[in-house]
């Protein structure tokens, strides 16, 4: 019987869970300018949004802790249903990178979003695996954020800041689960192949995916980046292993729904989470 790894490899491009070269893909003079505009449009916008966001954080007077990150806020305040309204049209149009990579790999004869292993075949051990990394990293990566903050080295996270309104939680679900497939898909599935097929080793294309993860996390502070970082190393090595990006994805899910409606429903509560 075939395992599931040996599967997975047979699909895809020869080096492991989807990163290298295989007969009749594109050039690498293809590849490159598209993997790049991918990034432009998503991550990539993202990782240099979020280091101008932490030089203006550097050089405004007072310390790193004294400023605040909000993840998740009203864009049109007053007016509930203005705001929600720009609330899933900002998640919806976040997802489109997702969707451009997935007609990518579709069109290049990868199999799509299958290939890295984002699909509904194996929901239960997507689940348990993503629910067993999520209670590893959830409680090691607080007690980092809290003692970065206390060093001074990060911003004050405010996962949310909504008001209080009828749709308050399920926008917050849904901002994570957008936050974790946009994430997972490309800077996990998608650039490992890429790199891969680019002609990037794997120890390379581990360090490039996990300084951009970090990257697109710094405007919270030296902490956002370095923690985040590292979570990168660990979601590439199990995706390396595992040949899926579905338990990255519930992981990722997990540990935002848990950050946003935990923080909604404790800030001002609790002693120990900071607020702004």
């Amino acid at each position: 019987m075939r395992t599931e790894a040996g599967r997975v490899a047979d699909s895809l491009p020869s080096g492991g869970a989807g990163e290298g070269p295989r007969e009749g893909a594109l050039s690498r003079g293809t590849l490159r300018p598209e993997l790049l505009l991918v990034l432009a449009l998503s991550l990539g916008a993202s990782a240099l949004s979020s280091l101008i966001s932490f030089i203006g954080s550097l050089t405004r007077p007072g310390g790193l802790k004294d400023q605040a990150a909000t993840l998740n806020g009203s864009y049109a305040p007053g007016r509930p249903w203005l705001d929600l309204a720009w609330q899933l049209f900002g998640i919806a149009t976040a997802l489109v990178p997702v969707l451009l990579v997935a007609h990518l790999l579709t069109r290049e004869g990868a199999g799509g979003l299958r290939s890295m292993g984002f699909d509904r075949t194996r929901p239960w051990p997507d689940l348990g695996r993503g629910t067993l990394i999520a209670a590893g990293i959830g409680s090691a990566g607080l007690a980092f954020y809290l003692g970065a903050r206390a060093a001074g080295f990060n911003l004050t996270v405010v996962p949310e800041s909504l008001p209080e309104v009828w749709w308050k939680f399920p926008v917050l679900i849904l901002s994570a689960i957008q936050n974790s497939v946009v994430e997972e898909v490309i800077v996990v599935g998608y650039l490992l192949r890429r790199l891969g097929q680019l002609g990037w080793t794997p120890m390379a294309a581990l360090v490039a995916s996990s300084l951009l993860r970090g990257s697109y996390h710094l405007y919270q502070g030296i902490g956002g980046f370095i923690g985040n970082a590292v979570m990168g190393v660990v979601f590439v090595l199990l995706y390396r292993r595992w040949g899926r990006v579905g338990p990255l994805v519930v992981a990722h899910a997990l540990l935002d729904i848990v950050a946003f409606v935990g923080y909604a429903l404790l800030a001002g509560k609790v002693g120990w989470l900071p607020t702004a």
